[in-house]
C-alpha cells in the first residue's frame, strides 16, 4: 500500500537515503564496539568490558530504530553486511594491542565523525520537510554527544 504521510516521495526517498547511511554507520559502529568488549585486556578490564557492554546494548536499540524509521517512511532498510560496508563512513580498525586507551580513542573519533554527519543530516532533513526524522536525528545527536564526553573522559 502506498505510504501517504504528508512528505513527497522524493523527499522520502532522500530521507530514507540519509537514514539507511545512518543505520550503516550505527551497525560499523556496533561492531567495532562489541569488538572492544570482547577483546579489552589490561588492569581496567572488568570496568571498561562493562562499560562496552552498555554502550552495544544502547546502539542495537538505536539500530532497530532506525530501520523501523526507515520503514515508517515507506521505504527499505538495507541490512546486508556488504551494503552496510558501501555506505560506511566509518572504517575497520585492527589494533596492535587490545587496550582500553586504544579502543576508546578509536571509538570516540568514531562518535564525533557520527556526530559532525548527523548536524549535517539534521539540516539536510529539514529542508526535506521531515520533521519526524528531524526530531529523531536531533536525539540520536543528543545520545552520541553524551557518549562522546563519557570517552573522551577515559582518555588521558
Amino acid at each position: 500500500m502506498k505510504t501517504n504521510i504528508g512528505i513527497k516521495e522524493n523527499n522520502r526517498k532522500a530521507v530514507a537515503e540519509i537514514l539507511n547511511k545512518l543505520l550503516a554507520d550505527e551497525t560499523v559502529l556496533y561492531t567495532k564496539v562489541r569488538n572492544a568488549h570482547w577483546n579489552i585486556e589490561g588492569p581496567d578490564f572488568h570496568a571498561q568490558h562493562l562499560f562496552f557492554e552498555e554502550l552495544y546494548n544502547e546502539l542495537a536499540e538505536l539500530i532497530d530504530e532506525i530501520a523501523e524509521r526507515v520503514r515508517a517512511i515507506g521505504h527499505y532498510a538495507v541490512g546486508t553486511l556488504k551494503e552496510y560496508l558501501a555506505l560506511t563512513q566509518l572504517t575497520e580498525m585492527k589494533y596492535k594491542k587490545n587496550d582500553s586507551q586504544g579502543y576508546i580513542a578509536e571509538l570516540l573519533n568514531d562518535y564525533e565523525s557520527l556526530i559532525i554527519s548527523l548536524r549535517e543530516d539534521i539540516q539536510k532533513v529539514e529542508d526535506l520537510e521531515d520533521a519526524g526524522t528531524e526530531d529523531f536525528l536531533v536525539g540520536i545527536l543528543e545520545k552520541h554527544e553524551k557518549t562522546a564526553w563519557m570517552l573522551r573522559a577515559h582518555v588521558a
